[in-house]
């Protein structure tokens, strides 16, 4: 078949490089434009972008599929759509552009997450299993029927960042089967059923960590928002990145020091902060200004820890 491919950021270049490999046809790729990176604000391509001119594909750059892409989208003839973090909404006529309309990857067990950050909400919420879901792009917010969905185990020690990078693969394997299917003629698509949950992007509030929930639900906040945006708190005036955590084994949650939430020590090696439970292990911080680092060596560093609370 012949497609357009439409996407953004690192979790989309799975899929443009199976549909590349493919039998099928990529007719264009629609990303975004390029922004600025870095401390030296470089103007950099998207890294569908990047990928696309790789491959020697057809670049469109629009930051919202307006009339004038509407128009370019019709002129490509394409038979279908594909659709992964563009990063702006699609309206009719562009839905209707390609024969048999868009197909979209979504990263969440779907009506499980609609929205922009499936995978930081069912992390910070502790899920420990979600799907990689293809389903047709309707003008409704991820409200399609649906296609495939993949299973996908999320491991209890990775990031939200780590989990999108290992189900942009697994995804892009659900797409090309999607893909071939309708192109074959045997895809079949079901209603989506269940209770709709909504997953929007976490802000600064989430990022912000507070030690007054269970140690559990800390770390799953760590997880959730890392690598954006970004786990912290504050020691005085100073933010703290918080990059890495643990919980303690059985044995030693048990005899650990019972610790005020917030309130740092060092216990056998080990950086912990109290919560609202059994005290964290911070494995790993980044203090402003500096590099990321050992929690036990930073908090070496800071001397006496009475008194000295993350809040």
């Amino acid at each position: 078949m012949r497609l357009v491919v439409a996407g953004s950021p690192a979790a989309a270049v799975p899929t443009l490089r199976r549909l590349a490999a493919s039998d099928h046809e990529i007719a264009a790729v629609l990303t975004r434009p390029p922004t600025s990176q870095g401390r030296k604000r470089v103007l950099t391509p998207t890294p569908v972008a990047q990928v696309a001119e790789e491959l020697g594909l057809p670049v469109i750059e629009a930051t919202r599929v307006d009339d004038a892409v509407t128009a370019q989208l019709v002129e490509l003839q394409a038979d279908l759509g594909v659709i992964v973090a563009y990063g702006a909404l699609l309206r009719r006529p562009a839905l209707d552009a390609p024969r048999l309309g868009w197909v979209n990857l979504h990263f969440s067990e779907l009506p499980a997450y609609r929205g922009a950050a499936p995978v930081q909400r069912a992390v910070m919420a502790g899920d420990t299993r979600t799907a990689a879901t293809v389903f047709q792009l309707v003008e409704a917010l991820d409200a399609g029927p649906v296609y495939a969905a993949d299973p996908f185990t999320i491991d209890p020690d990775a990031t939200s960042g780590e989990v999108l990078a290992a189900m942009a693969e697994t995804g892009a394997d659900t797409v090309l089967r999607v893909v071939d299917a309708l192109a074959d003629g045997s895809a079949v698509a079901t209603e989506q059923s269940g209770t709709v949950t909504l997953a929007p992007k976490p802000t600064a509030d989430d990022a912000h960590v507070a030690f007054t929930e269970p140690a559990v639900a800390v770390r799953a906040r760590v997880r959730g928002v890392t690598p954006e945006p970004g786990a912290f708190a504050h020691l005085g005036e100073t933010r703290v990145k918080l990059l890495r955590s643990a919980l303690l084994p059985g044995g030693a949650a048990s005899s650990a020091p019972h610790l005020a939430p917030g309130a740092l020590a060092l216990v056998d090696g080990r950086l912990l902060v109290g919560t609202a439970d059994v005290p964290l292990v911070l494995t790993e911080v980044q203090p402003a200004g500096k590099k990321a680092m050992d929690g036990a060596a930073w908090a070496r560093g800071l001397g006496s820890l009475e008194g000295v609370v993350l809040s």
